[in-house]
């Protein structure tokens, strides 16, 4: 297993779709943000201004680029788009409920037919992330909810942890005895 690079960073979870409203598990079905997404979107970008972000990578997929387009352009740099950031496919669950199927998978037990692995997940991720922190940082990164749950178990934290959208989040290496911390920024109304 790839272990995270020691490097602090800032992470983003993409901003309100219609499925994250309905607690549908999207995958790699491309949803669009909704107009509370894109309002989340530009409430990060502002609550990010001032904390020497100097490069961002971004899934691919529409609604994490929407929210990293949006950031980018309030802090005004340009957005690494890295495909390996990417939402893991769910197979036959995108589209449905997140429920005891979601768990099963995080715990390894299940993997749901055409799905990736949470196991695979979780190197696909570490990789990307560490591939984006070897840049002049801090460093954004701004992708989904499964990703961030697998960096989250690669990180030695509680893996299923719903993160809300477009809450930036300061990620700080081990020190000392202190394992990984997340900091969430402040938003402002």
């Amino acid at each position: 297993m790839t272990d995270l690079n020691p490097i602090p960073f800032w992470f983003l979870r993409h901003g309100e779709t219609d499925w994250n409203a309905r607690l549908l598990s999207q995958g790699q079905v491309d949803i669009p943000l909704n107009e509370v997404g894109l309002a989340q979107a530009r409430r990060a970008a502002e609550a990010l201004v001032g904390q020497g972000i100097r490069s961002i990578h971004s899934s691919t997929l529409g609604r994490a680029r929407v929210t990293a387009e949006i950031v980018a352009a309030r802090l005004d740099l340009p957005v690494n788009f890295d495909p390996e950031l990417q939402e893991c496919a769910f197979g036959v669950r995108e589209g449905q409920k997140m429920s005891g199927w979601f768990d099963d998978w995080i715990a390894g037990i299940a993997t749901p037919e055409g799905a990736e692995s949470f196991a695979a997940l979780r190197e696909r991720a570490v990789k990307a992330i560490n591939r984006a922190t070897v840049h002049p940082g801090p460093v954004l990164i701004v992708a989904h909810g499964a990703l961030w749950r697998a960096v989250r178990q690669a990180a030695g934290l509680v893996a299923n942890i719903r993160t809300p959208n477009a809450l930036p989040l300061w990620v700080e290496p081990p020190s000392g005895t202190e394992g990984w911390r997340l900091t969430a920024a402040e938003l402002r109304a």
